[in-house]
Formats: C-alpha cells, sequence, structure tokens
C-alpha cells in the first residue's frame, strides 16, 4: 500500500486547499452574476436596465465626456474596467434619462460616477477626482 510521506504529502495538501480556496471564489462571483441577472418584479434584471440605459443614452455622449469617463475608470484594474466602464456608464445614462437631458454632461458624469462607484471605493474616487482638479463639494451629499 502507498502512503503519502513528506514533501510529497504537502503538495497534495496545499494544491486541496488552493482548489477548494479557487472554487469558492470564482462560485462567489458566478453567483453574484447570477444574481444580477434574475428578473425583478418588473421582469427586467438589473443589468438588463443596465444594458438599456447605455443603449438609450447612446447618442447623448459627447467625446469629452467618453474621455472624462476613460479617464475616471483608469484606476481600476484592467480586468475589472470594461464591467466598471458599462455599469458608469449605465447609471449615467439613467441619471440621463429621468432628467431628459438633451447631452450628457460633465456633471452628470461625475454624478453617475458617484453614484455607481460602492461605498469602499469613495476614497479612491475622491482622489482621482482630485487628479482631475475637479471640486468635490458640490457633490459632497452624494458620497
Amino acid at each position: 500500500m502507498f502512503q503519502l510521506q513528506g514533501w510529497f504529502l504537502w503538495f497534495i495538501l496545499f494544491w486541496t486547499f488552493f482548489l477548494i480556496g479557487a472554487f469558492g471564489i470564482g462560485g462567489f462571483f458566478m453567483f453574484r452574476k447570477f444574481l444580477k441577472k434574475l428578473p425583478k418584479e418588473d421582469g427586467k434584471s438589473d443589468m438588463d436596465w443596465e444594458e438599456h440605459y447605455v443603449n438609450e443614452s447612446r447618442h447623448l455622449w459627447g467625446p469629452e465626456e467618453k474621455s472624462l469617463l476613460e479617464d475616471l475608470v483608469s484606476p481600476v484594474p484592467e480586468l475589472f474596467r470594461d464591467v466598471a466602464r458599462h455599469k458608469i456608464a449605465g447609471k449615467i445614462g439613467e441619471l440621463a434619462l429621468n432628467e431628459k437631458a438633451s447631452k450628457i454632461t460633465e456633471e452628470l458624469v461625475i454624478r453617475g460616477y458617484i453614484q455607481a462607484t460602492p461605498k469602499r471605493d469613495h476614497k479612491f474616487l475622491r482622489k482621482k477626482l482630485f487628479e482631475n482638479k475637479i471640486d468635490v463639494a458640490p457633490y459632497e451629499h452624494l458620497f
């Protein structure tokens, strides 16, 4: 009978815990995505509404506002940047459509950026706005 001993035993144990941890982390993020895709009372999911707002407000964006959004999402790790950009653009589109704006303005971009960003990231958000010399005083109530 073969018995595990020495370094091989530790390798197998390490690999077992590593795989369990990796599957747990991956499962957590997949479950979050699944919850966002579930339809709400109105028949649309959070992701459906996000897509709707992005598509309906696409014609309102100017080149300056697009570059400002790109600059604001630049601190986000590249792996998550597309998701963050889409979520923030969805919130900006929602604000623009609800206010019946004729075009996306810098003020709408900043408000949507603040509202779409999780509270835990507001420290980085303030830093990025400060780097761009944007006064946060008018938006303090959104933080």
